[in-house]
């Protein structure tokens, strides 16, 4: 799966629980999850969850607490992908 393949499948995970609206139009890798797109920390595990369902894929907790940005849970998918 190309890096631009993964980048979107994120941004459509995670724009499902963004409660900020205005932030969803300027996504880019550099977006936070949390402060930005002011996504909750239990919705955060529903994001993991989809994650791994979308990639077929497993995500460790210590993986999933290293997910700050959209940039991050790019890089994730893509090193557990390989």
């Amino acid at each position: 799966m190309e890096q631009n393949e993964i980048y979107t499948n994120v941004v459509r995970i995670i724009s499902k629980h963004a409660k900020n609206e205005e932030a969803l139009k300027s996504l880019n890798t550099e977006t936070h999850i949390i402060n930005d797109l002011q996504v909750n920390s239990a919705r955060l595990v529903d994001i993991v969850l989809d994650f791994e369902d979308t990639f077929n894929l497993e995500i460790s907790d210590d993986d999933a607490d290293k997910i700050s940005t959209i940039g991050d849970a790019v890089k994730l998918v893509k090193e557990l992908m390989h």
